[in-house]
């Protein structure tokens, strides 16, 4: 994964990019990987970790009954909290992740496994759900792994 944030950080700084995070079930993950590569502070603004859906209200803005109405892990919420890392932070481009990591908690309208993926700015979002197998350990690793390809993606179109 350190070749991903690598990678990352060029295409950040070719295109004078900052980054955000807003991270819940990777528990600061993304934000940890994105700053392995030296030369981060150039492009990389905030990382929050808003684990509870009170600090996903209070930090970044997310309405409770986009709560109430979606849950946690769901596409709403992660395009919500997108918007609020990007304008709390003032980066250009942010990523959000919300999951089930498991062992416990999951359902069957939530299983272990199931992790949504956000990318975007303060203006447009785009987010994927993703079934990630193994254990906790596992689904935290994919999830932060699709995290850092998912911003290339967005960097490389």
């Amino acid at each position: 994964m350190a070749l991903l944030a690598k990678r990352l950080g060029k295409l950040c700084v070719a295109q004078n990019v900052t980054l955000t995070t807003a991270e819940s079930c990777t528990g600061g993950g993304i934000a940890s990987m994105i700053t392995s590569a030296a030369g981060s502070s150039a492009y990389f603004e905030t990382g929050l970790v808003t684990y509870s859906n009170a600090a996903k209200t209070r930090l970044l803005g997310v309405a409770q009954q986009t709560l109430d109405a979606h849950g946690a892990v769901s596409e709403a919420v992660v395009n919500e909290m997108v918007r609020g890392a990007c304008r709390e932070s003032g980066a250009q481009l942010g990523v959000a992740v919300s999951g089930v990591a498991g062992p416990g908690g999951g359902s069957a309208e939530r299983p272990v496994g199931l992790v949504w993926l956000s990318v975007g700015s303060e203006r447009e979002q785009r987010a994927q759900r993703f079934m990630f197998p193994g254990d906790r350990q596992a689904v935290r690793e994919q999830a932060v792994r699709e995290a850092l390809i998912a911003l290339i993606l967005r960097l490389s179109r």
